[in-house]
């Protein structure tokens, strides 16, 4: 891990798969244990993550986290109740022309997710069962999306095939460019969101309603939407599995999910900081 000059750092903001968790989505001890030391030092401590608010609730309440945590890679901040505290939706204009996109290829999963569900046309396909594990709920099967539209808070394009995903993306952006955020947030899902729905955003919503300074936040991540919020912490940190475009764009570079890196990150940049 590089060493790096910072300041004293107040919040940090992390995301959830790839980063606190391992592959099989346990949370290690030794997580568990930096994350509390971290709350016990005054640190603040919340989570943004491509996954529904419902799905982080769990996490809420195993990390005693008593902040307000991003959803939706920043599209939904909630209290941690699980209260509503802002949502960004995904204009329909922007939502139809991702939809159309993704649709055309069998190789790709449609899911929409809105109404606090995770919605598909088709009842099954090869990376339900992984989404279904990471959330731990399934999708409700719906014949259309379309009276969803005017409520979206993401649409994935889910698939094995890395390359095509890399290649909607490209084709993707200049179709919704100003209306909506595409991100990869995982190497086999493409995340479409509204504008404000990025981490980067939800980064300084959070540090204003705690009343710190950017340059004391600290943000730890390994996907592409989380580059967002490493361009506006004073502290950017990515993960050593992450693709090296992400590992570019951090001020640091931890260890893997793994071994767990982010505990790693945090005893020795935050917690054995002078």
């Amino acid at each position: 891990m590089s060493d790096a000059t910072i300041h004293p750092i107040r919040l940090v903001l992390s995301d959830v798969d790839g980063t606190l968790l391992h592959p099989d989505h346990s949370l290690s001890q030794r997580t568990a244990d930096a994350i509390r030391a971290l709350r016990e030092a005054g640190v603040f401590f919340s989570l943004a993550s491509g996954r529904p608010p419902k799905a982080m609730l769990h996490l809420i309440e195993t990390l005693g986290i008593d902040v307000p945590v991003a959803g939706f890679n920043g599209g939904t901040l909630i209290n941690p109740d699980g209260s509503i505290l802002i949502a960004h939706y995904l204009p329909a204009q922007a939502a139809r022309v991702a939809l159309a996109l993704f649709s055309a290829e069998p190789d790709v999963e449609v899911w929409v997710f809105a109404d606090g569900d995770w919605l598909r046309r088709d009842p099954s396909g090869p990376m339900v069962q992984r989404e279904a594990d990471g959330l731990g709920y399934g999708p409700v099967v719906v014949e259309s999306f379309e009276p969803y539209l005017d409520r979206v808070d993401k649409i994935v394009a889910a698939s094995h095939n890395t390359p095509l995903l890399v290649e909607l993306e490209a084709q993707l952006q200049p179709k919704v460019e100003g209306l909506a955020h595409v991100s990869r947030s995982q190497p086999v899902y493409l995340d479409v969101t509204a504008m404000l729905a990025n981490k980067g955003d939800a980064l300084k919503t959070l540090a204003a309603h705690l009343g710190v300074p950017m340059e004391q936040a600290a943000a730890i991540g390994d996907g592409g939407n989380d580059p967002a919020m490493f361009h506006v912490a004073g502290l950017s940190i990515a993960m050593g599995q992450a693709e090296e475009t992400v590992k570019r764009q951090a001020s640091v570079v931890t260890g893997t999910n793994i071994d767990d890196g982010a505990a790693q990150a945090f005893e020795r940049l935050i917690l054995a900081a002078p």
